[in-house]
């Protein structure tokens, strides 16, 4: 009777904190999850323009070239606190009664928060005068 009511207080506590927790807890963490890769723009500029007697020609080249990404891992904080009380119960053969109390507590807390900020900015401006 009592390894009975001690390994179903067990069981029952593991199966329901542990599977609740994860369950939840990778669910929310695949739901809020984002991730963002994506080129702003990339442009060139060629300026020519000319000046008497002379032609001066300015060849002017900007590229630009603006990458992030952005991933943001968010995970719930779950916390999850099971408590369980048995049990009195009478030995056949004892002479009094005996009295069984256990009290279990379980409390979980996950909290994971990862933020990944990358950018790459290359920047490339000539100018290149021709006489």
């Amino acid at each position: 009777m009592y390894i009975h009511t001690y390994i179903h207080t067990y069981i029952h506590t593991y199966i329901h904190t542990y599977i609740h927790t994860y369950i939840h807890t990778y669910i929310y963490t695949y739901i809020h999850t984002y991730k963002h890769t994506y080129i702003l723009h990339t442009h060139k500029h060629t300026h020519t323009h000319s000046h008497s007697p002379r032609t001066r020609t300015h060849a002017r080249t900007h590229a630009r070239t603006h990458a992030r990404t952005h991933a943001r891992t968010h995970t719930h904080t779950h916390t999850h606190t099971h408590t369980h009380t048995h049990t009195t119960y009478t030995h056949p053969h004892a002479h009094c009664t005996r009295t069984y109390t256990h009290t279990h507590a379980y409390t979980n807390t996950i909290h994971t928060y990862t933020r990944t900020h990358a950018r790459t900015h290359p920047h490339t401006n000539k100018q290149t005068p021709v006489y």
